[in-house]
């Protein structure tokens, strides 16, 4: 029986090692890692398994205790960690984003490259049926030839608020920038659309609207002694108080599970978690260096043109027109359909609900990359994405953030 260990153990962690579990293959857990004990426990209760923990990463990868990692730690923390997994004979998946370091890629590439040790990077849109379905059309010639993308991720603007201006990825000092935090899944779905390396991007955003002068007249540095509390779309009490209520007083579920990582989620806990942690301070108040929205422009080696919008928005879900020599093809997160429109052809639309799998995340993309990072673990198939594919479209992030601190220049991505 193959074994595996989880270097991080948040909500991301969990959520690998739960699908792990279910691989038919039958995985051994090892050891548990994280500098959270109230993670370690939940990782735990989620699995039923009591095994080795660590609360240090450097003492846990001062040897190997599985033949495969999950490594789900904070951002800044992914290229060194990968590394050092890498040298002691790990097979890796590993969370997004990477790194926005052109010489930590390098790095990485050729620690992968020395070793022979497999990365999957955790892209889980590209394993996700839907998004693989669009594939599938695109490659089968019915709409002739692709010349251009169109791309928006609509974020819905509380999860803005939580992951880009209360939360750990509100600093470039913890985190990676949010073109890459956020839409790195993006960036490679592109990429790997167009099937091409890509040649140059143009790229300008900005932080306009989470800034102290926007306000609230008289609010608070906490949301729950905010006069406002009540009517601002961004307070702390309307977003996990009022719709834990609203969605059934969840115990385990986003992303209040995040909020307050004690289990089961409770009304007290949250309360106390706004009270007490980053989740309850005023969005207008955070510290932080983030930009709000940003848009990029990218031209591929092979002629393919592309456009991607990253916007905070009322409802989540990101949508990809594509356009092609023979007709145009449509992908709505949202609405989770695929429309496909041959010219002088009748229009048909695609359920996309029918072809991910049902309970999921991510349109089952959690599910698929688990599943196939477990037969490649089992030994019953090779990598399905290569790194260097993978790291890609971090090339194309790092070069977009050098446009838009340069007012939007023209960068090359291979320098």
């Amino acid at each position: 029986m193959k074994t595996i260990a989880i270097l991080g153990c948040g909500a991301r962690g969990t959520v690998y090692a739960e699908e792990l579990q279910k691989h038919p293959a039958g995985f051994r857990f090892t050891a548990f890692c994280d500098d959270n004990p109230r993670q370690l426990k939940r990782i735990q209760q989620r699995l039923d398994q009591e095994v080795p923990t660590f609360a240090d990463a450097d003492e846990f990868l001062k040897e190997k205790r599985a033949d495969a990692l999950v490594i789900a730690t904070h951002d800044r923390f992914h290229v060194e960690q990968a590394i050092k997994a890498l040298y002691l004979g790990y097979d890796i998946l590993l969370e997004k984003p990477v790194s926005d370091s052109r010489e930590e890629i390098e790095a990485l590439l050729r620690a992968q490259e020395v070793t022979g040790r497999q990365v999957i990077v955790c892209h889980v849109l590209r394993y996700a049926p839907g998004f693989r379905q669009c594939e599938e059309i695109l490659h089968s010639g019915e709409l002739g030839k692709l010349y251009a993308i169109d791309a928006s991720e609509r974020v819905v603007f509380w999860h803005w608020a939580q992951a880009y201006v209360r939360g750990i990825g509100n600093t470039l000092e913890h985190s990676h920038p949010a073109i890459l935090a956020k839409c790195s899944h993006d960036l490679d779905l592109i990429q790997a659309y167009a099937g091409s390396t890509c040649d140059s991007v143009t790229s300008v955003g900005g932080r306009d609207f989470f800034v102290p002068d926007n306000a609230p007249e008289g609010a608070t540095e906490r949301c729950l002694d905010c006069p406002h509390r009540d009517t601002c779309n961004y307070s702390a009490k309307r977003i996990y108080i009022d719709r834990w209520h609203a969605c059934g007083e969840p115990t385990h579920s986003d992303p209040f599970r995040r909020v307050d990582l004690t289990y089961p989620v409770t009304e007290e806990g949250l309360l106390r978690a706004l009270r007490e942690g980053r989740y309850g301070v005023c969005a207008f108040q955070c510290p932080q260096d983030q930009v709000d929205h940003q848009m990029v422009q990218m031209t591929f080696a092979n002629g393919v043109k592309a456009s991607l919008k990253m916007v905070y928005a009322a409802d989540a879900g990101r949508r990809l027109t594509f356009y092609c020599t023979e007709g145009e093809l449509i992908f709505d997160e949202r609405e989770q359909t695929i429309q496909v429109m041959p010219f002088f052809k009748a229009k048909r639309v695609i359920d996309a609900k029918m072809i991910a799998e049902r309970g999921a995340a991510h349109g089952g993309g959690d599910a698929v990359l688990s599943r196939e990072f477990g037969d490649l673990v089992a030994g019953v198939a090779g990598c399905p994405t290569t790194l260097r594919e993978s790291l890609e479209c971090h090339l194309m992030g790092i070069a977009a953030e050098e446009s838009r601190r340069q007012g939007g220049a023209l960068v090359k991505v291979h320098k």
